[in-house]
């Protein structure tokens, strides 16, 4: 019993004697008998028309704003997410599930004329049924939110099978959204890798966040089946600073996207690109504005990067800096939890790991660019393209001298870390696999688009 169904155990990365929770993982067919009840509850939750689903996604919005407190303190235990994050992250959780809660009222079509003769033809967009979601611990509340609210406005029920780090967390955030909407149209079921792909086998449509090697074999299991998919995945991602950049504005942009959250996010900066004459101050102030990160205790609001979620997250990182020259950071404080002192180093040979894979920490490399071209090149020759932040007083050079980023998302004068729901979110090369995230994007993924011709009857009918 023990062999087939393993425990699953969350630990605070602060402090890992502090266990969260330990249960046994539900299994396969757990998983393929949530899938079916949510199927049997799908034509209901449709049914009961555009207002009771606005209705029961604003009273999620309710209810997680009136857990705020709770639910920010619980990441902060269960993930290490600093306490001025987690509670951004719950005040933006709320704010996505209010801003689908508008969605069931938009147009699901259009009418359209005949090329030739009476009759009618319309679009319209329709659920695909049940939605199978699998969700990173980096983001315990948003990530499952910006998946579920737009896949239950449009008329889906929902299985999540969260990250097991934040059980937690997603076993909260299920308290509070079937307190507002039918039974089985919201499942939570927690595991690994044997829960995740019998949910990739039976649901209807799949969204995936996670690693790279892990979401290709999403997208394939999915293509395989029929069934649409998308895989928000890694990135390796750069910030340009160009000489004409205010130097200390960028600085503490790319020092926040570096080390906040201890570099846990799939938007931080990993590579700093300085070109021409912008890298000597740079790295001066940026290796300064890093060793005065505050390190520390997630639970103090002046904390902005706490720990690793895991041991091995934080030997990752030290390996992947060894024998480097450091400007900054390279140190592991002395004191409990999985702790890494935020890191920029310089002089990265060509193929070093560092320039090539995420290492999911807070460390940077700092590289020089000849010009703003070089800068390019050397952005896009690495396997991912999420997002690149861009460092110019030139507007011309921002937005039309960086056409070429082989890039998702380009922020100008601002860190590459940061989401605007109401927008698309993905990236490129091996960063994302199929449609976009967040904003209208979601509706049109959890929806598909038919055709009706409507002719009319003949004399006879």
């Amino acid at each position: 019993m023990t062999d087939a169904f393993p425990l699953l155990t969350s630990r605070n990365p602060a402090d890992p004697a502090d266990v969260l929770l330990t249960i046994p993982a539900p299994g396969a067919f757990a998983v393929v008998d949530a899938v079916e009840r949510a199927r049997a509850a799908q034509p209901a939750w449709l049914l009961a028309g555009a207002a009771a689903r606005s209705a029961a996604l604003g009273a999620v919005a309710d209810g997680i704003e009136a857990a705020a407190a709770e639910l920010a303190d619980l990441a902060v235990r269960e993930v290490g997410k600093p306490l001025a994050e987690a509670r951004a992250e719950v005040a933006r959780t709320a704010a996505i599930w209010r801003y689908y809660a508008q969605a069931p009222f938009l147009p699901v079509g259009a009418v359209h004329e005949t090329a030739a003769g009476a009759g009618l033809l319309l679009t319209r967009r329709r659920p695909h049924g049940v939605a199978g979601l699998i969700t990173p611990w980096n983001f315990p509340f948003a990530i499952p939110t910006w998946k579920a609210a737009p896949a239950l406005a449009a008329g889906n029920t929902v299985v999540l099978k969260p990250a097991p780090e934040a059980t937690a967390c997603a076993r909260r955030l299920a308290e509070i959204v079937r307190s507002a909407v039918p039974d089985a149209v919201f499942t939570v079921l927690p595991g690994g890798a044997t829960e995740g792909n019998a949910l990739v086998s039976a649901a209807d449509v799949v969204s995936f966040t996670g690693s790279t090697p892990v979401g290709r074999a999403v997208a394939r299991a999915a293509t395989a089946r029929g069934i649409p998919s998308q895989a928000e995945m890694g990135g390796l991602n750069a910030a340009l600073v160009l000489p004409d950049a205010d130097i200390a504005q960028a600085a503490a942009h790319i020092a926040a996207s570096i080390a906040g959250f201890a570099g846990q996010k799939c938007t931080a900066t990993s590579r700093v690109v300085a070109v021409g004459a912008a890298l000597e101050p740079l790295r001066e102030v940026l290796s300064e504005a890093l060793r005065a990160v505050p390190v520390g205790d997630p639970a103090d609001p002046s904390t902005v990067c706490g720990p690793l979620v895991h041991e091995g997250a934080r030997d990752r990182m030290s390996e992947a800096t060894r024998g480097l020259s450091v400007l900054a950071g390279g140190t592991v404080p002395d004191r409990p939890g999985w702790f890494a002192a935020p890191t920029l180093v310089e002089k990265v040979p060509p193929g070093h790991p560092l320039l090539r894979e995420e290492v999911f920490g807070p460390v940077a490399s700092l590289i020089a660019a000849d010009d703003p071209a070089h800068a390019v090149r050397i952005t896009n020759s690495v396997p991912y393209g999420l997002v690149t932040s861009v460092h110019t007083a030139d507007l011309n050079t921002a937005l039309h001298g960086l056409d070429l980023l082989d890039t998702g998302m380009v922020r100008i004068n601002a860190p590459s870390t940061g989401v605007d729901f109401h927008l698309p979110f993905g990236g490129a090369k091996a960063s994302s696999h199929g449609p976009r995230e967040q904003g209208a994007a979601a509706l049109g993924f959890y929806t598909s688009e038919r055709t009706y011709t409507l002719a009319p009857a003949g004399p006879g009918a």
